[in-house]
């Protein structure tokens, strides 16, 4: 049983291998551990040993790449129901989709390649990337090159800061069994910080007024004065959109134009996000413009699960 820095520290100077192996896969299936600190603590400990730097890269890796590879796959499978599960597991705002599809939109495959240093997008790649078509190959090899490049950096520095890492250790020792509730502590603090923000952006989401999807679909097809916006990213979005919905994801000229189609009608955002945050955070834009605005509560996936009708992206509408 660990009960002290001491003991820790032997644990990690016998099993360093696999405790990085085991963080970085929980971290990468979404649970939030911090993996930062697992490679700085086997950089450091490869500085005195290359033969250990190398197997701990090489685990790190894999144990990376097979969390990222489900991922993927299941992405592939169920397409962007996954997204959510992502955000829901990580703790992290729904509007990390919104942020993996703009990184989409301006850099392509490439986000594979860079998903681990980008914040809010680096869970969200993986299933994104499946649920988009790529290839398998091309994951493996873009997701491979960047894993290697992540956890090569944070070894990096454990190596290249292995003194100071050795003197923090150090000084975690001297306070000897006050040190594990300390460390523990910490770790509290860090997810309950995660969850705070959580909150705080679900709350402010919540401020923006909801419209059921029945009352909506009843008000199509009276042929109420209704413009219904899918915000969803332009790349990212599947192929079914709600009947007769204008694509104008935030940021976007279309998103821009919207005040000109509002004149005597309602606006009705939605997306798919957790908290239907990505919806929430567009309505309280257009809000601000004095936009008559509601969120289509449970977004795409709650009006595509009651059985509602749906179209074909080619028939998807721009705004002029």
């Amino acid at each position: 049983m660990i009960t002290t820095v001491d003991d820790l520290g032997a644990v990690l100077q016998a099993h360093g291998i696999l405790a990085v192996s085991v963080a970085l896969f929980l971290k990468r299936m979404g649970i939030p551990v911090p993996g930062l600190p697992f490679l700085l603590l086997v950089g450091a400990q490869g500085a005195r040993d290359g033969r250990f730097a190398l197997m701990a890269l090489a685990a790190a890796t894999l144990a990376s790449m097979l969390a990222d590879t489900a991922w993927f796959f299941a992405g592939r499978r169920y397409g962007r129901r996954m997204l959510g599960l992502v955000c829901r597991i990580s703790i992290s705002p729904g509007t990390c989709i919104r942020r993996s599809e703009v990184s989409f939109e301006r850099r392509g495959a490439l986000t594979v390649l860079l998903a681990k240093f980008i914040p809010g997008v680096a869970g969200l790649a993986p299933p994104l990337a499946g649920a988009l078509g790529m290839r398998p190959s091309s994951f493996a090899m873009l997701n491979l090159s960047g894993t290697v490049l992540w956890t090569g950096g944070g070894m990096a520095l454990g190596l290249l800061f292995h003194r100071q890492v050795a003197q923090l250790i150090g000084w975690l020792q001297e306070m000897g069994r006050a040190a594990l509730p300390f460390l523990v502590g910490a770790l509290a603090l860090y997810v309950g910080w995660l969850i705070l923000r959580r909150m705080l952006i679900a709350r402010a989401a919540g401020k923006a007024p909801r419209i059921h999807r029945d009352l909506l679909s009843a008000m199509i097809e009276r042929g109420d004065p209704v413009v219904v916006v899918d915000v969803r990213g332009l790349p990212a979005t599947p192929d079914a959109r709600i009947p007769g919905a204008v694509q104008a994801p935030p940021g976007s000229d279309a998103f821009e134009a919207l005040s000109a189609l509002a004149s005597g009608a309602e606006l009705v955002t939605y997306c798919d996000c957790p908290d239907d945050a990505t919806a929430a955070h567009a309505a309280l834009k257009l809000r601000q413009r004095g936009l008559p605005v509601r969120v289509l509560a449970g977004g795409f996936s709650g009006w595509v699960d009651a059985g509602l009708p749906t179209e074909s992206a080619a028939n998807t509408q721009q705004p002029r």
